[in-house]
């Protein structure tokens, strides 16, 4: 057998390896931006999947990691090609980017698969840019090799450290009590995000781009290298270099992102209170791949794994902090004894070999599992007759008394209402009473906001009350805190019993019985879904209309209903 025998096959030779008509269409124009003969000479070709955008800011510095990775590319022998997707701005995009993260993902798939590439490098940063990428990329389930543009450096204003999204949240608090002037709200804006990168606590941005260390989809430390520092370079550097060796490993996607994958990142999640939207990003990803994983399996798998980390918003510190503890490795190391270490990894080695380290170096950031920092971690799935589909919640940024409570409801039917009505001096709430806000899952709002941390009304905060119960069919974000039930399925807007709920109907919660009850009679509960007027979607064109038709509920990871399962890395067919 000759050495060429040994070589993958590859899927870049559909274009560039042709010697006809098409492969100098193809090889002639790619020429006009200067690459030389020999890039087209059976070297891997990589794609660069860049998530940069200036409306994106988290994502603002990505250009520049792009050389990084396409000098690795070059050192290992590859054809390295830079491609933009659709950039999706936490901070920016109305009315949130998670109506747009199954369209992103579309684009990213259709970049991929129309295109001459044997690997991809996926560039991400902020919440929905991670899932996005890599739920396109698993559609198509090319070798492939997550970056991350890695956290801001930490926030400091008078003398204390601030983290985003966390501090807004309790300085919005404080404004509102009085506490804190708007002078002072002001002036905290420019202390808080002073360098590139995302959210540096652990919010959405930082447990994705953790967690995919966990899954095995990035190299060690990917998760927790300040975004500025030249160490993030270096792993870029190092992710090009790499990708090119998966190609020629034959290792794709669905070789690491197996279900043994997702139960060790569900139990990484809940070592570092990860964000709740975790939840529905990993169940779309396995949905992608036709991977058995399920809200059972999320609550199974990280009910027992207390929370390790003392970052905001469960805790104290911030990402900058966490990569000087040790980073996810250490977090790792922990909890190595629940974990299936034979989980394949990009580096070509199983995740025990390749991306554990025992170091601490910082214990008040990183605690040990013997003596952790809350006992209670993951994600509790609740069940019920107002959540027959799951809902969730997140101990570890709840308050502990909270957690087993009983209280009658006041219901708010949508955001509109409920910042009408919040503030109001006639609401009938106190302390013991059951926030609900409904018409905001997947299909209600439509995308599933970040609005589920409802605010506390004034009336219970001049008591200096600063957390309640509350339950939505939305989503909060990931340096949110709070006893905040999310995720409701299903959801008002699809019929589900959350639609039901009425003004001083009694709600118990009981996370350590993970129930969530209405107590309402079934006899009840049936005249009042009798007399439900029908969900009528005001969106008659466009992403918009079809996303509505489509979306699944948040128990299945609200991917569309069109997308579930990928099609492989399959050539389309030629057309000029």
């Amino acid at each position: 057998m000759s050495k060429d025998d040994d070589k993958p096959k590859l899927r870049s030779a559909e274009w560039f390896g042709r010697q006809d008509s098409y492969g100098f269409i193809y090889r002639s124009w790619m020429k006009n931006q200067g690459h030389t003969a020999d890039m087209f000479d059976g070297k891997p070709v990589i794609g660069i999947c860049n998530t940069w955008s200036d409306l994106t800011p988290c994502n603002g510095h990505l250009r520049g990691l792009a050389e990084h990775v396409k000098r690795g590319v070059y050192a290992a022998g590859g054809f390295p090609l830079e491609f933009p997707v659709l950039s999706l701005g936490e901070s920016n995009m109305r009315p949130t980017t998670m109506l747009f993260r199954n369209l992103a993902s579309m684009d990213v798939e259709a970049s991929i698969r129309a295109n001459p590439l044997d690997g991809v490098v996926l560039l991400v940063g902020c919440d929905k840019t991670t899932p996005a990428s890599l739920m396109g990329a698993a559609s198509v389930d090319l070798p492939t090799i997550l970056v991350s543009g890695g956290p801001m450096l930490s926030g400091r204003w008078k003398g204390k450290q601030i983290g985003s999204g966390t501090d807004v949240i309790r300085f919005k608090e404080a404004v509102r009590a009085g506490a804190m002037t708007v002078d002072e709200f002001m002036a905290a804006e420019a202390a808080m995000s002073r360098s590139a990168g995302s959210c540096m606590t652990m919010g959405t941005a930082s447990t994705m781009a953790s967690l995919c260390e966990g899954l095995g989809i990035a190299l060690p430390e990917n998760g927790a290298i300040p975004a500025v520092d030249a160490r993030r370079q270096a792993m870029a550097f190092n992710a090009g270099r790499r990708a090119v060796e998966m190609v020629r490993e034959k290792l794709r996607m669905s070789h690491i992102l197996t279900k043994a994958a997702f139960l060790n990142a569900v139990r990484l999640n809940a070592a570092l209170g990860g964000s709740t939207n975790a939840v529905v990003h990993l169940l779309a990803l396995a949905g992608r791949l036709g991977v058995d994983f399920t809200l059972a399996d999320w609550d199974a798998a990280g009910r027992d794994v207390p929370c390790l980390v003392n970052l905001m918003p469960s805790g104290q510190y911030l990402m900058e902090d966490f990569f000087h503890a040790g980073g996810v490795p250490a977090v790792l190391g922990e909890i190595a004894s629940m974990l299936d270490l034979d989980a394949m990894t990009v580096t070509g080695k199983p995740l025990g070999q390749s991306h554990i380290s025992p170091a601490v170096h910082d214990s008040a950031v990183i605690y040990p599992l013997a003596a952790p920092f809350k006992p209670a971690g993951g994600i509790a799935v609740l069940r019920g007759n107002l959540s027959p589909d799951g809902a969730v919640i997140k101990p570890s940024a709840a308050t502990p008394h909270l957690m087993q409570h009983t209280g009658p409801a006041i219901v708010f039917n949508d955001p509109d209402d409920l910042k009408a009505r919040i503030d109001d001096p006639s609401l009938p709430v106190d302390e013991n009473s059951v926030l609900v806000l409904r018409n905001c899952g997947p299909k209600g709002y439509p995308g599933m906001a970040e609005i589920g941390n409802l605010p506390i009304p004034r009336r219970v905060l001049d008591k200096g009350i600063l957390d309640m119960v509350r339950i939505s069919d939305a989503r909060m974000s990931g340096t949110a805190f709070g006893t905040v039930v999310l995720h409701v399925a299903p959801e008002a807007a699809a019929g589900g019993p959350l639609a039901l709920v009425r003004d001083g109907d009694l709600i118990t919660l009981d996370v350590a019985n993970r129930r969530l009850h209405l107590d309402v009679s079934e006899v009840e509960l049936e005249r009042r879904r009798h007399d439900l007027a029908p969900f009528v979607s005001p969106y008659q064109r466009g992403w918009e209309k079809l996303y509505v038709e489509h979306v699944l509920q948040a128990d299945s990871g609200a991917d569309m209903d069109f997308l579930i399962g990928g099609s492989g890395d399959y050539v389309p067919r030629v057309s000029h």
